[in-house]
């Protein structure tokens, strides 16, 4: 039990850290602030855009549920749902990510 816990926290740490590396890299490479999104000026933008948005997603995310009201506070049901679909979304990203890793160099 203990183990298959730990297993799905390395996972989820893989999926996080992959996602915050991606978005950073993006963000670097691109100059321009990486949000979730599916448009582009033709059809390989548009795929771009999503492949980023799938690796991205969960450290977007996050800051999305970081985010303060209008009023400077910070909502603790945005951030709670933010903080679950990221980790959901990370495990599922980290998943996919180690078994190509495993499958290629192992």
């Amino acid at each position: 039990m203990t183990r298959e816990l730990l297993l799905a926290a390395f996972i989820m740490g893989v999926g996080l850290c992959v996602a915050g590396a991606g978005t950073h890299l993006y963000q670097g490479l691109a100059r321009q602030q990486a949000i979730l999104r599916l448009d582009g000026r033709n059809l390989l933008g548009a795929i771009g855009h999503l492949a980023m948005s799938l690796v991205c997603g969960p450290y977007i995310m996050l800051h999305m549920g970081w985010q303060h009201e209008d009023n400077g506070t910070l909502s603790m049901t945005s951030a709670l749902i933010g903080a679950l679909v990221a980790f959901t979304w990370a495990f599922v990203t980290g998943l996919f990510f180690m078994s190509v890793y495993v499958a290629f160099f192992r």
